[in-house]
């Protein structure tokens, strides 16, 4: 009951740290406006892993994807696939656990076989959450490596970058510094449940196979019935040789007595 209540659990909240990693990475908020002494407050910028946008005060909102792909930074090449591979690890994972769970009967399917597809879909778990807190991580390290830098834009909108670009103005307008989204508050925390989800899954594979004594004692309890069988023959005596002699020498005498009638 216990292994499979942690499994249970462990299921839950790796479906819930799937769902936080798969949201992370849809977000556009990874990077957003620092608006500390920020004089200019018509115009807020953000930016996430597949477009960077503006927001206007007035509510109008414009975002403009990241058109090319090897134009990109190698860091965030490397965040969209340590993002995309904890989204695949995670989502294989569920479908094993699907078919791994105890209190769903899958035909003749024994504890031994879903204790190891618990085990690999918790491994799958604990890896695609690694992946999702990498990944968060080593943009969160993108921010802060570039939050005192500042440059020049030649004016218009400037959405291309990391990071965002530009503001709109007239002429040169220096370009904000970034600080953490929302975004990756939400993949670190979709990460650690997914992690904590995968270590329950583990746990629970230990549960799921009876111990080597339990084993012992349910192969023993057929044993009566052959030891039974094994008394039932033991005591029945074996011929011998005076019991063949005495035979013959019985069948000897019935014929004898037959001729005398």
């Amino acid at each position: 009951m216990a292994a499979t209540l942690c499994q249970v659990m462990g299921f839950v909240l790796s479906l819930l740290g799937v769902g936080g990693i798969i949201a992370a990475t849809g977000m556009d908020q990874w990077a957003t406006e620092d608006l500390y002494d920020n004089p200019v407050t018509a115009i807020f910028s953000y930016s996430g892993l597949w477009r960077s946008c503006v927001r206007q005060s007035s509510g109008f909102t414009e975002c403009r994807p990241y058109f090319t792909i090897l134009g990109l930074p190698a860091m965030l090449q490397a965040v969209r696939a340590l993002m995309i591979v904890g989204m695949v690890l995670g989502a294989i994972g569920c479908l094993v656990a699907i078919f791994a769970l105890k209190c769903l009967k899958m035909g003749n399917m024994e504890d031994s076989v879903k204790a190891t597809m618990t085990l690999t879909s918790g491994v799958m778990f604990l890896l695609g959450g690694v992946c999702g807190i990498a990944g968060v991580s080593v943009f969160a390290n993108l921010i802060v490596s570039s939050f005192r830098f500042t440059t020049y834009a030649d004016g218009g909108y400037g959405g291309g970058g990391v990071l965002g670009g530009g503001l709109g103005g007239m002429g040169g307008s220096l370009t904000p510094r970034y600080t953490f989204g929302s975004a990756l508050f939400v993949g670190w925390i979709g990460g650690a449940v997914l992690v904590v989800g995968g270590v329950m899954m583990c746990m629970a594979c230990r549960g799921m196979v009876p111990p080597e004594e339990k084993r012992q004692n349910y192969g023993m309890a057929y044993k009566p019935a052959s030891q039974h069988t094994t008394v039932y023959k033991a005591n029945a005596r074996p011929r011998t040789a005076y019991d063949e002699s005495f035979r013959a020498q019985s069948m000897d005498g019935r014929q004898s007595n037959q001729q005398y009638v």
